[in-house]
């Protein structure tokens, strides 16, 4: 079974990753989605909540689970047997970042293979943080998130 994981912080998840995954499906039997606990980052949605958004995404979808996870994730990678992790490239300004990243979990899992993979153009410019700001300036993010994203967040005051 070829199994990857998508890990990131997903502080919420967006129609971006959400894209991104579709297109993983397509290569891989399972993908999780392994949502970081990322204290550094200070999230706006707590782990628990950033889980239970990124499942409601995936609902439909039986080749994707979700998890949450607070070690590294080379280490997390052996933990539930998969040997791709798969990140997204919205611009040149990623390619960098997500370089170092790479390597870095390679030499810490030398069987680690990182692949990158471009969400469709419409959903190119969609970040968390781009989100975040509109949500705490009390915009429409219907369009950047999945319905029941969007629908969870506005239900339940999370902000």
């Amino acid at each position: 079974m070829r199994i990857a994981i998508y890990p990131g912080t997903f502080d919420p998840i967006t129609n971006g990753h959400v894209d991104i995954v579709n297109r993983a499906c397509k290569i891989f039997d399972k993908i999780i989605v392994a949502v970081a606990k990322s204290e550094s980052k200070k999230p706006l949605f707590s782990q628990e909540l950033r889980v239970e958004m990124a499942k409601m995404a995936f609902l439909n979808k039986p080749c994707v689970s979700v998890v949450g996870f607070c070690n590294l994730v080379a280490d997390f990678s052996n933990e539930v047997g998969a040997n791709v992790l798969l990140r997204g490239l919205r611009a040149v300004s990623d390619f960098e970042y997500e370089l170092q990243m790479g390597y870095a979990n390679a030499s810490l899992n030398s069987n680690l293979e990182t692949i990158y993979l471009m969400p469709s153009l419409k959903n190119a410019f969609i970040s968390s943080s781009v989100v975040r700001s509109i949500l705490l300036h009390d915009g429409d993010i219907s369009h950047l998130v999945p319905s029941c994203v969007s629908n969870f967040i506005r239900n339940n005051k999370c902000i």
